[in-house]
């Protein structure tokens, strides 16, 4: 029982440092042309500091891009310092899998599969896995097993597209 609120507590440390993070950060990565999908903390010892970015005009992510937005939030962190002691940063692409963050992301995936996890269960549940039907009011709708449910976005603590032949055919299209 001791350990849950101690994880809780660093958890959401965590949390609060990604958020700090990415506000400051978000607009050099804006001016370079490209949006934050997440900025995720993770790591006690070494901190590991990961922002997954994707380029604002649809065209896929390369090497470069993320060499380009590596160097922009280095030069920018080493003069703020948000982070106390040493850190890894990790900068990359969604994937075609990608996470799904902000309301807009379950709107501009509507139709596709995905997995989501709540932070309290919802008729027994915290896990659900179908087609995305769209959002209102905040509210994230999915079909699972022939039923509609609805998640509130503040209760997602995490979801992703699933891989399937249908989302391989739009990322081929784009």
């Amino acid at each position: 029982m001791g350990r849950w609120p101690a994880f809780c507590f660093w958890r959401n440390l965590l949390l609060d440092m990604s958020n700090r993070i990415q506000d400051l950060i978000e607009p050099i990565v804006d001016e370079l042309g490209f949006n934050i999908v997440r900025v995720q903390m993770s790591g006690k010892e070494m901190m590991l500091m990961q922002v997954m970015v994707e380029r604002k005009d649809g065209q896929g992510m390369t090497v470069d891009d993320c060499a380009s937005v590596s160097r922009a939030i280095s030069t920018l962190l080493e003069v703020d310092d948000p982070i106390k002691g040493a850190y890894t940063l990790e900068v990359s692409s969604p994937g075609i899998d990608r996470p799904l963050v902000r309301i807009k992301d379950f709107e501009r995936f509507l139709g596709f599969q995905a997995k989501i996890e709540i932070n309290r269960p919802l008729d027994g549940r915290r896990r659900f896995k179908g087609k995305l039907l769209g959002v209102k009011d905040d509210v994230v709708k999915i079909l699972v097993d022939g039923k509609e449910v609805n998640l509130p976005h503040p209760d997602i603590q995490r979801a992703k597209l699933l891989m399937t032949d249908d989302l391989i055919s739009a990322a081929e299209e784009s």
